[in-house]
């Protein structure tokens, strides 16, 4: 069955409205459409929701944007990831999802202590948590008042933003900034959680970890999606297809292309987890599955609330206000600041990550180099993030990334995210880089004493953060 023929099944198009929020493109929440595996950023053209029926009909992957007319959208994102071999989790699907099941039993237990009952996706590589809050209601309001949003980002919810000229809002944008907080904490839980469990690393991010069974695999909590303005964000529609290993570059050759099935998001509440991975990559039994599932996007007020009150009064909510008590320095600063600090007193692989930062400074593993060995000079954590922004926002070839995405939005995420494990004890510090930083000849000790093995020490010696 190919995909034309699939979307044009009522079912499939039934529950993609329901996601979206409706029963009809006319009268769903969600602000806009748009294609979730675009190959560069300047491809992001967020459509309204009525161009559904053109999406499926050129058999284009579907995704609802974060940002909605009634509800504050939460998504968690839990997914495989395979540095040696990226391909992994398309040809062994089973084998993919069996490694996760344990952690996802783990999560799903710890949602339902917070009274937690997410809508469960299943797509290519990894599993999909979503749940929502009313737009009027307290805990939307609570959200909210954890954060003040700086004037630059204030801003970009101030002004007009497509598919109709209108802005996001500063209650949503606040809200939507708490919550990346309140998520983060859930993130720390199953992290602790997982640990027990699982059979591959969990970590926030896809940081680098050590050989595995199968290469260097592990399981990232992916929560980078709280890294961008809200109006940036969305989510693949369940039934739609997922078209990542053939849409983004550098992740499989054509030839292993060629062996990977057609694959499709589909739900996994109350599915034998077997029964699910199957539906995902076979087109007539996602079908079959859309004729029964319920995609509608559960209201789930009371745990987010029991969520948020347990955040509150957890150390890393205390790290937050620390994190944000200061400012980056503002950019008519940083010829006379940021810009003079060379890195030449840093170990040298870390010096070369700051003094090359494009595509260095994107990958999670080297940011969390930087951030652990400025934190242990003394550095405050909102200022390594200052630094991390002036690299992002000078000429090093970044193209048109900056123009979409927010460079100080992540520069605070990825440093607020490493710098917190550490500041609560869940990162020991450990890390996989040193090879690759050996082959490249930035070692001074390449077999013991490093500099940054010596910083490490440091920091897990000092008592804050």
């Amino acid at each position: 069955m190919i995909i034309a023929s699939y979307y044009k099944i009522p079912a499939v198009r039934r529950r993609m409205l329901e996601f979206l929020g409706g029963s009809s493109p006319e009268q769903v929440s969600a602000v806009y459409l748009s294609r979730c595996d675009m190959p560069t950023p300047a491809d992001f053209r967020p459509q309204p929701p009525t161009s559904l029926d053109q999406f499926l009909a050129q058999g284009l992957d579907v995704g609802r944007s974060l940002w909605d007319r009634h509800y504050l959208v939460i998504h968690l994102d839990l997914e495989y990831v395979n540095f040696d071999f990226p391909a992994e989790p398309y040809l062994d699907a089973q084998r993919t999802f069996a490694v996760q099941q344990p952690m996802v039993d783990a999560v799903l237990a710890l949602l339902a202590d917070f009274g937690l009952r997410p809508l469960h996706l299943l797509s290519g590589r990894g599993h999909h948590f979503v749940w929502q809050v009313p737009r009027a209601g307290d805990v939307f309001s609570a959200l909210a008042d954890l954060v003040v949003l700086p004037p630059h980002l204030a801003e970009i919810y101030r002004v007009a933003h497509p598919p109709y000229g209108e802005p996001v809002g500063l209650d949503q944008g606040r809200a939507f900034a708490g919550l990346a907080l309140v998520i983060e904490y859930l993130a720390h839980l199953i992290k602790e959680r997982a640990a027990a469990v699982s059979p591959l690393p969990v970590e926030l991010t896809a940081v680098t970890v050590g050989p595995q069974q199968r290469g260097r695999e592990m399981v990232s909590v992916d929560i980078s999606e709280y890294a961008d303005p809200l109006h940036l964000r969305m989510i693949r529609l369940p039934f739609s297809v997922y078209l990542k290993p053939w849409q983004k570059s550098g992740i499989v050759n054509q030839a292993t292309r060629d062996r990977i099935p057609v694959m499709f998001a589909v739900p996994a509440d109350g599915i034998d987890p077997e029964r699910a991975v199957a539906a995902l990559r076979d087109a007539v039994l996602a079908a079959d599955l859309a004729a029964v599932a319920d995609t509608r996007i559960p209201i789930q007020t009371a745990g987010t609330a029991r969520l948020l009150a347990a955040y509150r009064a957890s150390p890393l909510a205390r790290f937050h206000r620390r994190f944000y008590a200061a400012e980056h320095d503002p950019p008519r600063q940083w010829s006379a600041g940021y810009d003079l600090f060379t890195g030449e007193e840093l170990p040298p692989c870390v010096g070369h990550i700051l003094n090359h930062p494009n595509d260095l400074l994107l990958r999670p593993a080297e940011i969390r180099q930087v951030v652990t060995t400025l934190l242990a000079l003394g550095w405050h954590p909102r200022h390594i993030a200052g630094l991390i922004r002036s690299k992002y926002e000078r000429d090093y070839g970044w193209g048109s990334s900056w123009y979409l995405y927010d460079a100080a939005s992540r520069a605070d995420f990825y440093t607020r995210v490493f710098a917190g494990l550490i500041a609560v004890g869940l990162d020991r510090l450990q890390d996989f880089n040193c090879v690759s930083a050996r082959e490249k000849g930035l070692c001074r000790e390449p077999r013991a004493g490093c500099d940054l093995e010596n910083l490490r020490a440091t920091l897990l010696n000092r008592s804050e953060i």
